[in-house]
């Protein structure tokens, strides 16, 4: 435990530890996205993604060990019992901090497949993470705004087009695909700006679970949604890496998908999309509740 030292020298020795674990590990992942490059047979790709899932998956571990050196959090979590390593499902959550991603992934590695995220395409130049997100697979997505696709309209669809592409690549493997519905981090000015009529959280945007379940609905088992509190506020990047995390809160819910939504056009079906923004409206309902409850069973903790 790195918990004696001071918080600067955690946070120090932990980013160390983190930037050094991704460069190892990266190494191998590039090397068999090589393989699969040159290599593009059926068998070798999927035992090539299967591999590389795996190092994904070590990384990830490595991740949870630094974690737990420089702060035992407490961690409050239900739900997780139901959920198969064998089986592709569709997860989102709410989203308060970067660290969300990590939250998830320390609880989520090896309970289910590796969460694939959509990402904006300028994230494909990141250093090395950039890299390791394409030779994952990672779903690399062109928003265009309103104003763009009135004045460029053959643009239009093109998400769709994208999402097909980068589903049918998850077709013969298990695969989580995560999607975070607020679109960004809540923050108040945020929800203030939108006048989200929820609480805790920003409005939902149904378009990109839509698409998921238009390209590949058949394959996915369940809709896991996941609920994350921080009872002594959002914490930044800074806080977990030099140990000021003290308490999570997750809860996991695994929902049936209404088969009335799988492999309907959502930006051609006028009724549909409606019928669908109300579903998951209503989830978010049920989320900001849940939230609500969360704050009032686990208060901020008292400032000395």
């Amino acid at each position: 435990m790195l918990n004696v030292l001071p918080h600067f020298l955690r946070g120090s020795l932990a980013g160390l530890l983190l930037v050094l674990s991704t460069l190892c590990w990266c190494l191998p992942l590039l090397g068999m996205s090589l393989i699969k490059l040159l290599l593009p047979f059926s068998a070798t790709q999927q035992a090539c993604s299967k591999l590389m899932s795996l190092i994904a998956e070590g990384w990830i571990a490595c991740n949870k060990g630094w974690m737990n050196l420089v702060q035992r959090t407490r961690w409050h979590v239900e739900g997780l019992e139901t959920l198969d390593y064998q089986h592709s499902y569709l997860v989102t959550s709410n989203h308060q901090s970067w660290v969300d991603i990590l939250v998830l992934q320390y609880q989520l590695n090896r309970r289910l497949p590796l969460l694939r995220f959509f990402l904006k395409q300028q994230l494909i130049w990141v250093p090395v993470i950039g890299l390791c997100w394409w030779a994952l697979d990672f779903p690399f997505m062109k928003r265009y705004s309103k104003a763009y696709l009135e004045k460029y309209p053959e643009k239009k669809g093109q998400d769709l087009a994208t999402t097909r592409k980068a589903c049918a690549k998850f077709s013969r493997i298990p695969v989580a695909i995560f999607n975070f519905l607020e679109g960004t981090r809540f923050t108040r000015a945020k929800h203030d700006q939108q006048d989200s009529p929820f609480q805790h959280l920003l409005k939902p945007k149904a378009g990109g679970i839509a698409f998921v379940l238009d390209a590949m609905g058949e394959q996915l088992r369940t809709l896991v949604n996941i609920t994350i509190h921080y009872p002594d506020g959002s914490p930044t990047f800074w806080c977990l890496l030099s140990g000021r995390l003290k308490r999570v809160v997750v809860r996991f819910e695994e929902l049936e998908i209404p088969r009335q939504f799988i492999g309907k056009s959502y930006d051609q079906d006028e009724n549909y999309r409606a019928e669908f923004q109300r579903w998951v409206n209503q989830l978010w309902e049920r989320k900001d509740q849940l939230l609500s409850q969360l704050h009032r069973e686990f208060p901020a903790a008292a400032k000395a």
